[in-house]
């Protein structure tokens, strides 16, 4: 029986496999040097402080003009006077409550109450509610105000509530707009859209304060207003007051991160 020959030359033996080279690990990036997160990358480098008239407390009067002139159009009986009908609601508290609303806001924007003078007219009204009380003499006194009819047709609400609203909007967003102040890190500029004489001031080492000792004014009807006093640093230091600024709190942190950057840092 014939076996295969052992004896064979090396051209004739099948050739061996390479070795196989382990797969290249692909390099991990860099990790970034400084991240910044979104939030801060959103926060804006310039804010604008808007002092505002005392016109702006007077919003109540055409809110509450417009409310009362909707309740006298649903509940509201047509009555002839001098030739003409009317709408007017039957209620006679309506008319009351919106003379005294607007006896209320003129004598908050022109009678200023800070710090004690506000504490002791909250004293004064509640002493008088309890003596009041105390000598029986709240029966008599609602039985007087029951006695009291002020009657205001639905005309009346729209037209005043209309000329108050126009004066506000163009007070608020319009005239007291033509000046203002810009911070911007490490500056303070005041700005006129008419007239120009533009100021600045270097926000190094500037002091700010808010008041808001008027109770009735700043928390009543400024909801959350107050007023901004700012003072430079520098030989010529000076104080700016900014009246009846909204959200007073709000931009004072901010005020403060800005002033605390340099003119070419990015916020965050």
């Amino acid at each position: 029986m014939a076996t295969a020959p052992t004896n064979l030359p090396p051209q004739a033996l099948p050739a061996a496999a390479p070795p196989q080279q382990p797969a290249p690990v692909p390099a991990a990036a860099p990790a970034p040097a400084h991240s910044v997160s979104p939030e801060a990358l959103t926060q804006p480098t310039t804010l604008y402080l808007y002092s505002h008239s005392n016109f702006f407390y007077w919003w109540p009067v055409w809110v509450l003009g417009y409310a009362f002139a909707l309740l006298t159009w649903f509940n509201g009986n047509r009555v002839a006077i001098g030739g003409v009908e009317v709408l007017m609601h039957p209620g006679k508290s309506l008319g009351v409550i919106y003379s005294l609303t607007i006896f209320l806001v003129i004598l908050i924007t022109n009678l200023r109450l800070r710090g004690m003078a506000s504490v002791v007219t909250i004293l004064t009204v509640a002493f008088v509610t309890l003596l009041l009380a105390y000598t029986d003499m709240w029966g008599p006194l609602v039985a007087w105000l029951e006695g009291v009819a002020i009657f205001m047709n639905m005309g009346f609400y729209v037209f005043f509530s209309t000329l108050i609203f126009g004066v506000w909007v163009f007070s608020v967003f319009i005239y007291d707009r033509m000046s203002y102040y810009k911070v911007t890190p490490g500056q303070l500029i005041h700005e006129t859209v008419i007239g120009g004489g533009d100021r600045s001031w270097d926000a190094r080492g500037m002091v700010c304060e808010k008041e808001q000792a008027d109770l009735f004014r700043h928390y009543v009807l400024g909801l959350g207003s107050g007023d901004l006093i700012i003072t430079t640093s520098g030989a010529k230091s000076e104080t700016l007051h900014i009246p009846n600024v909204l959200f007073v709190g709000h931009k004072i942190q901010q005020i403060q991160r800005l002033i605390a950057m340099q003119p070419d840092e990015k916020p965050g």
